[in-house]
C-alpha cells in the first residue's frame, strides 16, 4: 500500500510538473484564462502578430525602396531624361514620317498598276519621309533638352519656368534662319506648346488646389 501510495505520489508531481510547465496542470497553482491574461501589459515587448511570430513593425516600410547616393534627387533630372526624349522623338517621328510616307506614295502612284516600280516607288517615299522627320523632330529635342540642361544649371533650380523657356528658345532657334518674322513665329509656337505641356503636368495639382479652395 505504501509502495503504490508513493507510486501515485509521484505520478500526481510529475504529472503537475509537466503541467505546469505546458501550461495544463490544474492543481500546480491558481488557474488564469485567456481572458485573464489579454489585458496584462508585456513589459520590454512589442505586440506580436496573432497568426505570425513576427512584429509587425518590421513588415511595415516607411523609407524608400531604393538606396539613393548622398546629395541625389529622387527624380530625373533633365540631362538623365534628355536621352529618354530625344531618342522617343527621333522613333515617334520615324514612324509618323513612315505613315506620311505610305499615304504619299499610294496617292502618287494610284494611276500605276502594282508592280516592282511602284513598289520601290512607295517604298522610297516612305524611306525619305521618314528619315525627314525623324531628324526634325530629333533635332528639335536635342536643342530643347541643352536648353533645358542650361538653364537648370544657371539659375540651379527645377521648375515649369524652365520648361517654357527651353521651349521657347528651342521654336527661336529652328526658325531663325527665317528672319524676324521666322524667329517670333517660332518663339510663339515653342512658347505654347511649352505652356500646354506644363500645364498637362500640373493638371491634377492644379484641380486639387480648386477643389481645396472651394472647401
Amino acid at each position: 500500500m505504501e509502495a503504490g501510495a508513493a507510486a501515485a505520489a509521484g505520478g500526481n508531481s510529475k504529472g503537475s510538473g509537466l503541467g505546469g510547465l505546458f501550461g495544463a496542470g490544474g492543481m500546480a497553482g491558481p488557474g488564469y484564462s485567456h481572458a485573464d491574461l489579454a489585458g496584462v501589459p508585456l513589459t520590454g515587448m512589442s505586440p506580436l502578430s496573432p497568426y505570425l511570430n513576427v512584429d509587425p513593425r518590421y513588415l511595415i516600410q516607411d523609407t524608400d525602396e531604393f538606396i539613393l547616393p548622398t546629395g541625389a534627387s529622387k527624380t530625373r533630372g533633365r540631362f538623365e531624361l534628355a536621352f529618354f526624349t530625344i531618342g522617343g522623338c527621333c522613333m515617334t517621328g520615324a514612324a509618323f514620317g513612315a505613315l506620311n510616307g505610305l499615304r504619299l506614295g499610294l496617292k502618287e502612284t494610284q494611276s500605276m498598276a502594282w508592280s516592282k516600280p511602284r513598289n520601290v516607288q512607295i517604298l522610297n517615299m516612305v524611306t525619305r519621309q521618314g528619315a525627314l522627320w525623324a531628324n526634325t523632330l530629333g533635332s528639335l529635342a536635342l536643342l530643347y533638352s541643352a536648353f533645358g540642361v542650361i538653364i537648370e544649371k544657371t539659375r540651379g533650380a527645377e521648375d515649369d519656368l524652365n520648361t517654357v523657356a527651353a521651349g521657347t528658345m528651342t521654336g527661336m532657334l529652328y526658325k531663325s534662319t527665317g528672319g524676324l518674322r521666322g524667329i517670333a513665329r517660332g518663339g510663339i509656337a515653342g512658347l505654347t506648346l511649352a505652356s500646354l505641356y506644363a500645364l498637362y503636368n500640373n493638371w491634377e495639382h492644379m484641380k486639387g488646389s480648386v477643389q481645396r479652395q472651394s472647401l
